[in-house]
């Protein structure tokens, strides 16, 4: 055997011993190391950070969620309705419209979109905030800005027989404010704030 067909079998074989080794390290040992680092520091999110309401699992603080009138496609006025989803609030298709800011087909989108928030909340259109109408990125952004809180409670006040001081005040108790101070924008977890609603409204 000359020598050009060792070394080439000295290469593979050196080559295959360095994939073993890189597959058992970078595709066993460090996902299982990041994995238990994750359950022991941030156990709740490293979980889905899932939520129960009397023993039940009702959602993930981290995944928005349909608030429609059970069995439809028409938003429940009892709730606050989150952000829009192009994927239907599923978590396995997540994505945005892809359409630019000038594309005459969500220009059209948000127009609708705008009319029927508005009337729905009972505010003038230009009461209603961009992200009532806009999905995120991801279509399953769990949280709204306050502004859009606010133009709903009205309307979940009244849907719930409570007073808007009642359901302003939930909404002001719910608003998290930028963290650190100055990254992000204040947000309102909407499943969060629906559970304490409910149990305000129950009560």
């Amino acid at each position: 055997m000359n020598n050009s067909v060792l070394n080439t079998g000295r290469m593979v074989w050196a080559a295959l011993r360095m994939l073993l080794v890189l597959t058992v390290v970078t595709g066993i040992l460090y996902p299982l190391l990041v994995t238990g680092i994750g359950q022991l520091a941030f156990n709740d999110k490293a979980s889905g950070s899932m939520v129960e309401v009397d023993g039940k699992e009702v959602g993930s603080r981290l995944i928005g969620q349909s608030w429609n009138i059970k069995g439809t496609d028409e938003p429940d006025p009892k709730w606050f309705q989150g952000r829009p989803s192009n994927s239907g609030y599923d978590p396995l298709a997540t994505g945005s419209s892809q359409l630019g800011a000038s594309d005459p087909r969500l220009v059209k989108a948000v127009t609708a979109a705008k009319k029927q928030v508005a009337e729905f909340n009972g505010v003038p259109e230009s009461k209603v905030p961009a992200d009532a109408v806009t999905g995120s990125a991801s279509a399953i952004d769990p949280d709204i800005s306050p502004d859009y809180a606010d133009i709903q409670v009205e309307r979940v006040a009244e849907a719930n027989g409570l007073t808007v001081a009642q359901v302003q005040k939930l909404v002001d108790d719910h608003t998290t404010d930028r963290a650190l101070g100055f990254l992000g924008e204040p947000r309102v977890n909407v499943l969060d704030l629906n559970i304490a609603l409910k149990e305000l409204a129950e009560h």
